[in-house]
């Protein structure tokens, strides 16, 4: 039997219309009515909504988070099950929550609350860099303060995140094909949301987090554990800590892993994984016509 991980993608990979067949399907009811109740507001109408409100981070975590949950879901009610799953960024949450970790109401709290502070964080900007050269940029963060790497998503991929005029000084030194500045309210996976990252660990103390079924790779520590505790403490420093996405994909062949179905709208993470790993069978799950028999 083929090993599978599943992995979950994060804020970026949300569009209009997602999740919209599987709005329709009688088994989410439940789950649509539950998370109505929590955010105070229609996920099915967010992601269907033509002004593109689904990209304002305040919508944009929930909403990513309780589709992949359904899509969770129906893969449970077919009998699938991975051997480990990851999540990138806001994608661990879905990973976690795939893992038994959490209960959805749960999850989807926590989601809420961390939508909130990261919308409300304004200091700090964040940038994409394409095609550098590594060991320049590593050198220019070393000797630039108050700017770190904040997504290393494969060799020629990645995100540093800081105030605007280390970023901007990154961005004039480094030589890349690329360099982008991202839309964000804020500079996400890095010491600049540690005020956020406080006020979150109040919300994330009061859920209980139970033994995962099936390993789960980190995004601050991409070594698979079950460990509840662990876990916890992980997910703690998320919010601060970096997405270590191209250790993640290495550690997936390692594992034994030979096929990666990534579960959520886009192909964001099949498309970075297949550059660190072109030998692992790639697979996308994003609506309900693409889940299997």
């Amino acid at each position: 039997m083929t090993k599978t991980a599943w992995v979950f993608p994060g804020q970026g990979s949300q569009s209009v219309g997602m999740g919209a067949d599987l709005f329709e399907r009688p088994t989410a009811q439940t789950k649509l009515e539950q998370s109505a109740e929590i955010l105070g507001w229609s996920v099915p109408e967010i992601c269907q909504s033509p002004d593109d409100k689904v990209s304002n981070t305040l919508y944009t975590q929930p909403c990513l988070y309780v589709v992949e949950s359904l899509l969770v879901d129906e893969l449970h009610a077919r009998g699938q099950q991975p051997a480990l799953v990851a999540g990138h960024s806001l994608g661990e949450y879905g990973a976690l929550y795939a893992a038994g970790v959490f209960d959805f109401a749960s999850g989807l709290q926590l989601v809420k609350r961390r939508a909130e502070l990261m919308d409300s964080a304004s200091d700090g900007i964040m940038a994409a860099l394409l095609g550098f050269d590594r060991d320049q940029l590593e050198q220019q963060i070393a000797q630039t303060p108050d700017v770190v790497l904040a997504n290393d998503n494969n060799a020629g991929q990645v995100v540093i995140s800081g105030t605007v005029a280390a970023v901007e000084s990154v961005l004039a030194n480094v030589k890349a094909k690329r360099g982008v500045k991202l839309n964000v309210s804020g500079a996400f996976h890095s010491p600049l949301m540690a005020e956020a990252a406080a006020e979150f660990r109040a919300v994330l103390d009061q859920v209980e987090f139970q033994t995962a079924r099936v390993p789960v790779l980190s995004n601050v520590d991409p070594t698979p554990t079950t460990d509840a505790a662990s876990l916890k403490d992980r997910l703690n420093r998320q919010m601060t800590g970096s997405v270590r996405w191209r250790e993640i994909s290495l550690q997936l062949p390692a594992e034994g892993i030979e096929r990666v179905v990534e579960i959520g709208p886009g192909k964001v993470l099949t498309g970075i994984i297949k550059r660190t790993c072109p030998d692992l069978q790639l697979e996308n799950i994003g609506c309900y016509a693409e889940l299997p028999a």
